[in-house]
């Protein structure tokens, strides 16, 4: 029987997306602070600017992505479809129009389609980083056309 969705194992190690827009940097930089052995523990990507500040100022291993304008949006929202990212952290700014909000949207939509957890604010991703599941293995729910599924997944019944 073809079911709708199908459960995917996520590890303990989380793979954290990081992506915030210029006029929330600061605030996630901030946010970043207090979370650093944390993060460390965890593997780390972001878009453009936002990644390249972080290597350099927290000292911490993080894969790049192209810019948010440039296409690192489309980028993340692709590695979330294949599987590459368990949790995004995306401050974005709420009161200024980006030239990309298509693909804002796009990636926030990604997210809630394959159950990646995803915090817009500090208190957001609070939440996340002190939920019991965050430092635990767990299963979550994924469209049942997902890239290699086969070799992913336990079949729901």
């Amino acid at each position: 029987m073809h079911t709708p969705y199908v459960k995917v194992l996520v590890p303990k190690k989380k793979r954290i997306a990081l992506v915030a827009h210029d006029d929330t940097k600061t605030e996630l930089f901030a946010w970043m602070y207090d979370k650093i052995d944390i993060l460390k523990k965890h593997s780390l990507c972001g878009t453009g600017t936002t990644s390249t500040i972080i290597r350099e100022n927290f000292d911490l291993e993080i894969k790049s992505y192209f810019s948010g304008p440039l296409g690192g949006d489309q980028q993340i929202g692709a590695a979330i479809a294949n599987g590459e990212i368990d949790i995004l952290i995306f401050f974005w700014d709420p009161m200024s129009a980006q030239p990309h909000d298509p693909d804002v949207k796009a990636l926030l939509r990604t997210a809630v389609l394959y159950d990646v957890p995803t915090a817009q604010s500090p208190t957001g991703a609070d939440f996340i980083f002190n939920s019991e599941l965050f430092d635990q293995e767990y299963y979550k729910y994924i469209p049942n056309t997902a890239v290699n599924v086969e070799e992913r997944v336990d079949q729901l019944s």
